[in-house]
C-alpha cells in the first residue's frame, strides 16, 4: 500500500499546472465545443509546489543536488572567465638564466661585491667569480651554518662579515686574491655569556660598522670604527712572518686556504659607541622649574620630546587617568613584550647631519648615524666623532606623528624615507637639508618595505641616467602589507606625488607581490618575487611588465614567499637559487641538500641589450631643453646649496650662544633664591 500511494502521488507531481479530476480528453478545436461541466474539477498549483510535496529526506536531497549544481556550475563559468582573460592577456617573454652554479651544499645566503660572488652555507662560506661562476675560495671551519653574509667595497678591497647560526658575526679582509680573517666581534670562550647578533650595517666605503646585539634579556647597539688604512699597511706589510706550517692550499680542492689572524697581526676595529633602546618617562624629583632648566646643559634635542622632566605626582595622575578610562582593555592576561628592535643608517656629511663643534668631515666619509627603534615616535641621529668614554646622548631627534615602522637611505646617502605605522610617509632631502614633502598612503595599505630608485628620465620613450647633473627629485617604490605596490616620486619645488603600479590581488592570492629589488643596471626597472614564484621585470614608469625570467627544467625557487636572491649594483646581473624537487624530503641533513645559483645577465636577453647599453645621456642633450627644462646648471645648484648652508651655520652659532646665556641666567636665579 506504501508503494501504491507513492506512485499515485508521482503520478499527480507529474501533471502539468492545471490538474483534473476523472479522464482526460482531447478538446475539439473549436472553443464552443468544449465542456463547462468539468470547470471545477480543475486545480491550479504552483509549480514550484510540486518540489515542496515531496517528503522527507527528498526535499533535502533534492535541494542539496541542486545547490551543488549552481555551485559547480558557477565554478565552471569562473575557470572559463580566468581562461579567456589569460588568453587574452598578453604573456611576457620569458627568459632562462645564462649560467648554472651547482652547489654540493644548501645556500643560506649571497652576497655581490665588485667582481666576486659570495655565498654562505654549511660551516662557512665560498667565494666565485661573478662571470664564469668558478670557485675561488672556501672557508669551511665552522661548526654550524652561516645564515647572513655582508660585502662591502673598501678601495680595491673587500670587507667580509658573515654571521653564523649562533649569531656571531666575524670580520675578513679580502685583499689581492687573499683572504684574511680579522677577528670576531662578539664571540667570548663562556657561552653562557655569549651575545647573538641580529643585524648589522656597514656604512660606504668601510669606515665604521654597527652590530644590533642581544644576549641575557637585553638588546644594544655596538658601533665600531675600522682602522681600514691600517688594513691596508698591515697587509702590504705584514710585522709577523707566515706561519710555515699552514698549508697555502688545499690539495683535494685545488683552492687556497685563507690565512687567519695568526698569520699577520690586524689592528682591531675601535669600539666608539654603546646605544641602548630609550628609557620611558618617568618622574623627577625636582622642585621648581629653575632646577629643571639648570640640569639642562644645551639646546640640542629642544622641543623635540626628549628629556622630559615631569612631576612624579603629576605622572601618577596621568597614570591614574589612563587606567580608569582603558580598564575594560587592560583588564586580562598581557602577554610578555618581545625584546624592542632597532633600524639605523649611516649618514652622509650634510647641513642636517654635521654638528656646529665638529670639524669637517671627509667627503664620503660617514659623520652620523641614524636610528629608530621599534614602537618609538623618534629618529635618534648620533655623531661617528667620539670615543667610548664620551656620554652617548642624541645630537639631534626628529620626532613623528605615530610609530615609525620602516626606514630607507638611499643608495647615494642624499635621501631618507620614514614610514609611520598610520601609513604616512616623510620624504627627507638630506644634501639640500629640508624635508621634501608627507605623503599617505591609500587607506589599508600600510608600508612593508621602500626601495629608492636611482635618478632617471623618460627620453623618447625610454629610461635613461642622466651624467653630471644633480639630481633634481627622488623616486622609491613602497612594497605594502596587502601586496599592492606604488610609485612615489618627489621634487624639491613641487609636493611629492603617489601613484599604483600593481593593485592588491583579489581572486589570484598567488601572484601576490612578495619581494621586490630594484635593478641599477636598468633605469627605472624593479624586480618583482610572486608567491606562485614567478619573477618579472616591471618598467615603473609606463608601468607594465617587460619580461619575466624562470628556473630551467623543474627547478623551482627554494622559498616562493622569501626566496633567495641578489642583484648586483654595478653589473648587469642578478643571481636566484633554485632547488630540485623532492630533494629535502629524502635529506637527512637540510645543509647536505644540492642546489643550485643560476646567473641571469640582462645583456644577454634581446629586449634588454639597448637597454642596458644605452642607459645614459649627457649633459648636452638633457640642457636643450628637450628632455628636463626644469633641470638647472650645476655651478647655480652650487651656489645656492653654499648659500643655504652659510645661512644655516650662522643660525645655530646664534642659538648656542643665546642658551648659554640663559643658561647662566637660570644659576644666577636658583642663587638668589637659595638666599632667601
Amino acid at each position: 500500500m506504501m508503494s501504491s500511494s507513492i506512485g499515485s502521488r508521482a503520478q499527480k507531481m507529474s501533471l502539468p499546472m492545471s490538474t483534473q479530476k476523472g479522464l482526460l480528453e482531447v478538446p475539439s478545436p473549436t472553443e464552443k465545443d468544449w465542456s463547462t461541466d468539468g470547470e471545477e474539477d480543475y486545480v491550479f498549483k504552483d509549480p514550484d509546489w510540486e518540489l515542496d510535496s515531496l517528503p522527507q529526506p527528498y526535499r533535502m536531497i533534492n535541494k542539496l543536488l541542486n545547490l551543488l549544481i549552481d555551485r559547480s556550475w558557477e565554478v565552471i563559468e569562473e575557470r572559463n572567465a580566468v581562461r579567456e582573460a589569460e588568453l587574452s592577456r598578453i604573456q611576457p617573454t620569458i627568459y632562462p638564466p645564462v649560467l648554472e652554479s651547482k652547489l654540493n651544499k644548501m645556500a643560506h645566503c649571497m652576497a655581490i661585491c665588485q667582481d666576486y660572488v659570495f655565498i654562505g652555507g654549511a660551516k662557512g662560506f665560498s667565494i666565485y667569480n661573478l662571470y664564469n661562476a668558478k670557485r675561488i675560495y672556501v672557508w669551511e671551519k665552522l661548526k654550524v651554518d652561516v645564515t647572513s653574509i655582508w660585502a662591502t667595497e673598501m678601495g680595491s678591497e673587500i670587507l667580509v662579515a658573515p654571521v653564523d647560526e649562533m649569531g656571531i658575526v666575524r670580520l675578513f679582509y679580502f685583499h689581492k686574491d687573499d683572504l684574511f680573517l680579522i677577528r670576531a666581534i662578539n664571540e667570548v670562550d663562556d657561552t653562557s655569556k655569549q651575545t647573538t647578533c641580529v643585524k648589522m650595517e656597514i656604512s660606504q666605503g668601510g669606515d665604521f660598522a654597527a652590530f644590533l646585539l642581544q644576549g641575557a634579556g637585553d638588546i644594544w647597539l655596538d658601533v665600531y670604527k675600522l682602522p681600514k688604512e691600517c688594513w691596508l699597511r698591515e697587509v702590504e706589510h705584514p710585522q709577523l712572518a707566515l706561519n710555515p706550517k699552514k698549508k697555502g692550499r688545499q690539495p683535494q680542492l685545488n683552492i687556497p686556504d685563507p690565512m687567519t689572524s695568526g698569520d699577520i697581526k690586524f689592528s682591531l676595529p675601535v669600539h666608539i659607541m654603546k646605544i641602548k633602546p630609550p628609557k620611558p618617562v618617568t618622574g623627577t624629583t625636582f622642585k621648581s622649574p629653575l632646577e629643571v632648566f639648570a640640569k639642562i646643559a644645551d639646546c640640542y634635542g629642544l622641543g623635540s620630546g626628549q628629556n622630559h622632566f615631569i612631576k612624579d605626582s603629576q605622572w601618577e595622575q596621568q597614570a591614574a587617568i589612563f587606567n580608569a578610562t582603558y580598564k575594560k582593555y587592560l583588564d586580562g592576561e598581557w602577554e610578555e613584550e618581545p625584546l624592542s628592535s632597532a633600524t639605523f643608517h649611516f649618514l652622509l656629511p650634510s647641513c642636517i647631519t654635521a654638528m656646529p663643534t665638529e670639524g669637517k668631515s671627509p667627503a664620503g666619509v660617514a659623520c652620523a648615524l641614524g636610528i629608530h627603534w621599534t614602537g618609538c615616535h623618534n629618529f635618534f641621529l648620533y655623531s661617528l666623532n667620539r670615543t667610548l668614554k664620551d656620554k652617548v646622548d642624541p645630537e639631534g631627534v626628529w620626532p613623528c606623528a605615530a610609530p615609525i615602522a620602516v626606514s630607507q637611505l638611499s643608495y647615494s646617502g642624499s635621501y631618507l624615507v620614514l614610514a609611520c605605522e598610520d601609513g604616512v610617509l616623510t620624504l627627507w632631502d638630506l644634501a639640500e637639508g629640508f624635508p621634501v614633502g608627507v605623503v599617505a598612503l591609500p587607506e589599508g595599505c600600510f608600508c612593508q618595505s621602500i626601495h629608492f630608485l636611482k635618478y632617471f628620465l623618460v627620453y623618447k620613450g625610454q629610461n635613461v641616467y642622466p651624467v653630471g647633473l644633480v639630481r633634481s627629485q627622488m623616486t622609491c617604490v613602497v612594497l605594502c602589507t596587502d601586496a599592492s605596490l606604488h610609485l612615489v616620486t618627489a621634487k624639491g619645488t613641487q609636493g611629492p606625488a603617489i601613484s599604483v603600479l600593481v593593485e592588491r590581488p583579489v581572486k589570484h592570492l598567488d601572484e601576490a607581490i612578495c619581494t621586490v629589488a630594484p635593478v641599477p643596471a636598468l633605469p627605472g626597472m624593479v624586480l618583482t618575487f610572486s608567491r606562485n614564484g614567478s619573477v618579472q621585470l616591471l618598467d615603473v614608469a609606463k608601468p607594465q611588465v617587460v619580461c619575466a625570467f624562470a628556473l630551467p627544467g623543474v627547478h623551482r625557487p627554494a622559498l616562493p614567499w622569501e626566496p633567495l636572491f641578489v642583484v648586483s649594483l654595478h653589473h648587469p646581473y642578478f643571481l636566484l637559487r633554485g632547488d630540485p624537487p623532492g630533494e629535502k624530503e629524502f635529506a637527512d641533513n637540510a645543509s647536505d641538500i644540492q642546489t643550485s645559483v643560476f646567473y641571469f645577465h640582462f645583456d644577454a636577453y634581446p629586449l634588454l641589450t639597448n637597454i642596458s647599453r644605452d642607459c645614459t645621456m649627457s649633459s648636452a642633450d638633457l640642457m636643450d631643453g628637450v628632455a628636463v627644462p626644469q633641470v638647472l646648471p650645476l655651478e647655480k645648484r652650487c651656489e645656492d646649496f653654499l648659500q643655504k648652508r652659510f645661512q644655516k651655520l650662522g643660525n645655530k652659532v646664534n642659538e648656542q650662544e643665546h642658551w648659554t646665556r640663559l643658561h647662566r641666567y637660570s644659576l644666577l636665579l636658583q642663587r638668589e633664591s637659595a638666599r632667601k
